[in-house]
């Protein structure tokens, strides 16, 4: 028996159970009575909607669950963003849908449910993706108006969207289930085709009340923008439906029929199940951050069996580098190494850690994909490149510049998995959010900060004391480690992967089971872009 193997067990799979008890809530949305009353107008709920939608035979890769989680508390939350969004394949396409749920705030656009609708636009750009919005919102939550109106990337920079999607042919259908109200009414009407489902869909650029107030006209709803009004005087819409199936139904049959998309050629073979089963994930993966583990262990849970050609296997040990097959997709494997290494010279180099030599074999191996057209996948647990005079002589940070200078130009789509740690310029270097991969997931057990919350503390704490000192205050032992369990707690609380997921950090919390499946998912969709654009990394740092 492996002790060591259980406990880490024990440890990963009640992570795993608590991120499937935390998907529950946030599928609840706006809660039962808000549900009953959806219900009670006919109407299905998004969750429904989506599902209705999807091909029940194939998996749906939900994109920002956790979006707002524990955000906007003093109006009550905003479950999921408001809005429901994902990768799914609809008559045996892949599609990303938009679903507002009108369970939350009447759906209701706060400042992450922009975030979150130009996340998913972005996702159906980069892989020219068809998206189907599924319409059903009240429009800006008018108290966080200033934070969702007027910027670069707020609200209208979706339809800014809407008009760069259609100029470059990639299909755009919506589907208004429920209100479409001012701003929000011009992302269904710049789509390809909008439907509108009669009796409870409307679209409008004011109510009734505001034409009351602004003209003195007084009007319903239905005969201002419902379904008959603009099927059959306007001409704004171009289907009417008599209720949800029949509109859902309605955009699987349109979907069926468009053409196949272009192919980017990546390379797949017949999937072959990993060397390890993938619940031994649960076991090899420490139960804390700070312990090392061997990634090769890791890798044979993940990757198809006797795929893997490691690249410069005993040289730049700190990271793994090979290519390999994910469910039968060509992939290459930029992976951080936990365990301590010992170079040919006997230099010990600690896990987790980037030095010159493996940030030099990194970049390479990201060229020679590049070459290749050969997707990359980056499985983090970095801690940071290596500190201290002998590595700064090295010329650490001009390697370092160099790996991140070929990460940001490649043009292989990239996918992140945030396994343990994600800190500070080690972030960058293995392809964080702001390098542009495809998707990026964190497991349960993931941290992502500038540094952990054991050194950030002691650093805020010395910061704080010695303002203290200078007022003239005493500190006492029982003070200092009070005050800095204090800061320590709160900065290690903003190091979750939820709190990351929240803000769209990241693109979701998966079990670790998960991550063949996004991957393949990922790659299935990048597949549809073709690379046209020349990869040239420009002036190298040598």
């Amino acid at each position: 028996m492996d002790i060591e193997f259980n406990k880490n067990e024990d440890v990963n799979k009640q992570l795993a159970y608590q991120l499937k008890h935390k998907l529950k809530s946030v599928y609840l949305g706006g809660g039962d009575k808000s549900a009953a009353k959806q219900k009670a107008k006919g109407k299905m709920l998004a969750r429904e909607r989506v599902k209705f939608l999807l091909d029940n035979d194939k998996p749906f890769l939900e994109i920002g669950a956790f979006a707002a989680e524990g955000m906007y508390q003093e109006v009550g939350g905003c479950p999921s963003a408001g809005v429901i969004a994902g990768i799914g394949y609809i008559s045996g396409k892949q599609c990303v849908v938009v679903a507002n749920d009108a369970t939350v705030k009447a759906g209701a656009w706060f400042p992450m449910t922009a975030k979150k609708n130009l996340r998913a636009q972005e996702i159906a750009m980069e892989n020219r993706l068809p998206i189907i919005y599924l319409v059903d919102s009240a429009g800006v939550f008018l108290p966080m108006q200033d934070e969702i109106f007027p910027d670069k990337e707020h609200f209208g920079r979706i339809f800014r969207n809407n008009a760069i999607m259609s100029s470059e042919g990639i299909i755009q259908i919506a589907a208004i289930m429920g209100s479409c109200v001012a701003g929000g009414a011009y992302l269904p009407i710049m789509s390809d085709e909008a439907m509108i489902v009669d009796g409870t869909g409307s679209v409008f650029l004011a109510g009734s009340y505001l034409v009351k107030s602004a003209i003195g006209e007084s009007v319903d709803n239905e005969t201002l923008g419902g379904a008959t009004t603009h099927c059959e005087i306007s001409g704004v819409t171009d289907y009417k439906h008599e209720n949800d199936e029949k509109c859902l139904e309605s955009i699987k049959s349109i979907i069926g029929k468009i053409g196949a998309p272009e192919n980017a050629g990546f390379n797949r073979m017949k999937s072959v199940l990993p060397k390890r089963k993938l619940e031994d994930v649960y076991g090899i993966l420490p139960d804390t951050r700070e312990k090392p583990y061997d990634m090769h262990e890791l890798l044979d849970c993940l990757i198809d069996e006797a795929s893997l050609d490691e690249y410069k296997a005993a040289y730049g040990q700190s990271i793994v580098c090979g290519l390999a097959r994910i469910d039968g997709w060509a992939v290459g494997i930029v992976a951080n190494q936990r365990k301590v290494v010992k170079s040919k010279k006997g230099e010990m180099q600690f896990g987790g850690v980037i030095y010159s030599d493996s940030a030099d074999k990194a970049t390479r191996f990201i060229m020679n994909c590049n070459q290749k057209k050969i997707p990359l996948v980056f499985l983090q647990d970095v801690t940071g490149f290596m500190v201290g005079s002998r590595s700064e002589h090295g010329g650490i940070i001009k390697d370092g510049a160099k790996m991140v200078n070929a990460v940001a130009n490649s043009v292989v789509p990239k996918f992140t998995i945030v396994i343990g740690n994600s800190y500070g310029a080690g972030n960058y270097a293995m392809c964080g959010k702001a390098y542009d991969p495809r998707l990026i997931f964190a497991w349960p057990s993931a941290k992502i900060a500038v540094m952990s919350g054991a050194s950030a503390g002691k650093t805020l704490w010395q910061i704080q004391s010695a303002s203290m000192k200078k007022a003239g205050q005493e500190i006492t032992k029982d003070e200092e480690e009070k005050q800095l369990k204090t800061i320590t707690d709160k900065y290690d609380e903003q190091t979750t992967p939820y709190y990351a997921a929240a803000r769209l950090w990241v693109d979701g919390v998966i079990d670790p089971l998960e991550t063949r499946k996004v991957i393949s998912i990922g790659i299935e969709a990048a597949n549809q872009l073709p690379i046209k654009k020349r990869f040239n990394v420009g002036i190298i740092q040598t």
